[in-house]
């Protein structure tokens, strides 16, 4: 358990360097503008940004931030306003955040400034279904398209286009009467383009009618004609030019863990913090890697980040790609192997359950409930009866999965 000590420590310590209150502060302008600060924006870690936002701008601020259930730290921050909503599949609580958050984008004019504070999971949270779409259809072709395990690149091309905000269509609202516009960002996409975190509401991204036509296809949605026009129809208007900021990525955190376990003594293998891929068969490839190590002089510390995804369609499953990625590499360790493992989703929600991800040891879990929990996809029952869930709590940013392999000498 020493290891397993070791590896929660690492995963708090790179968490909270991607956190906004470390990331953020230097990066707000110095000077209020002539006329107001708007502070708007979307995702997980909207909340805690939009604090920090405030907290080091002066003058006449408002604004409106949604976020997931749980991730808001206050729901009035000095006038700027905090709500709710639901990820990944979106709400009416999320339609009503962003209607508020339009009609603030409108009132932006020439002397004011626009701040957006944009993170991962706001495609979901700011939800704004394009003009002849319903709110149900858009939740249902979100739904069908998690469930296909579409990469998350996929799906945020089909938000956008069926979105009157995202796609850098928030952004043209902020600015078409010459308000100064800025955007933050906390980055939870493989590449790090800030047009594709949270779909991009402030930054432009190609208009491809038919590319997301074509994609919803391909997982298995057939574009009815009145959604296919719905989707051509939807042409962006231009988005001016302004600073784009990305604060924190997948790599600040993972860099923060491989300087703190050097300076412990390990022998760090990063494999990088774009990872993607069936979570079950990146861990089971990550636990031949792993096996390499054993006998080799030192402690070995194998790291990697990304977004890894989980296929269920067909089934009613719990638990996220972290637990599956732990169970597929279980399935490879033996017993005995000095290995073990730590997966956790930096933002402290691993799927849709209240665990940031878990932890396993080789040869801890039986090998028949470790079949039956991926044939079903429940491996979040699984962890809870092992005892090998790590349960956080909302860390109130958002910059992918943090997983860390352990090899200790035998």
């Amino acid at each position: 358990m020493e290891s397993i000590d070791a590896l929660t420590a690492y995963f708090v310590h790179g968490v909270r360097a991607a956190s906004a209150q470390q990331v953020m502060p230097r990066h707000v302008p110095a000077s209020p503008p002539q006329g107001k600060t708007f502070i708007l924006g979307c995702g997980k870690a909207a909340a805690a940004m939009a604090q920090v936002a405030r907290a080091h701008t002066s003058g006449d601020v408002i604004g409106c931030v949604v976020t997931r259930y749980g991730h808001g730290v206050d729901l009035d921050i000095d006038g700027v306003c905090v709500i709710e909503a639901r990820h990944p599949v979106p709400d009416a609580a999320g339609r009503a955040a962003a209607d508020h958050i339009i009609a603030l984008a409108q009132q932006a004019g020439p002397g004011d400034r626009v701040i957006f504070v944009i993170s991962g999971g706001g495609s979901a949270l700011l939800c704004a279904p394009a003009t002849g779409l319903e709110l149900a259809e858009k939740q249902a072709i979100t739904d069908h398209l998690v469930r296909s395990g579409a990469p998350i690149d996929d799906i945020n091309l089909v938000r956008r286009h069926l979105s009157r905000v995202k796609g850098g269509r928030l952004g043209a609202i902020a600015g078409a009467r010459g308000a100064q516009l800025l955007t933050m960002v906390i980055s939870d996409v493989v590449g790090d383009d800030p047009a594709l975190v949270a779909s991009g509401p402030s930054v432009a991204a190609p208009f491809e009618p038919d590319r997301a036509i074509s994609t919803l296809a391909r997982y298995g949605w057939r574009a009815s004609a009145e959604l296919a026009r719905v989707i051509h129809a939807n042409r962006p208007d231009e988005v001016p030019l302004h600073d784009v900021v990305t604060l924190a990525t997948g790599r600040t955190a993972l860099d923060a863990v491989a300087d703190r376990a050097r300076r412990d003594g390990w022998n760090v293998l990063d494999l990088g913090h774009a990872l993607t891929g069936e979570a079950r068969a990146v861990g089971a490839a990550h636990a031949v890697l792993a096996q390499d190590l054993v006998g080799k002089p030192g402690r070995h510390l194998v790291l990697s980040g990304g977004e890894l995804t989980v296929t269920s369609a067909g089934t009613q499953g719990c638990g996220g790609p972290n637990l599956e990625y732990l169970a597929g590499l279980a399935q490879v360790l033996r017993p005995g192997d000095p290995i073990c493992a730590l997966a956790g989703d930096s933002d402290g929600i691993d799927g849709t359950e209240d665990n940031a991800g878990g932890f396993v040891t080789a040869g801890a879990i039986p090998a028949e409930a470790l079949r039956a929990a991926l044939a079903s996809h429940r491996t979040h029952t699984l962890f809870q009866a092992h005892g090998g869930l790590i349960i956080t709590g909302p860390s109130l940013t958002n910059v992918n999965d943090i997983r860390m392999i352990a090899v200790e000498p035998r």
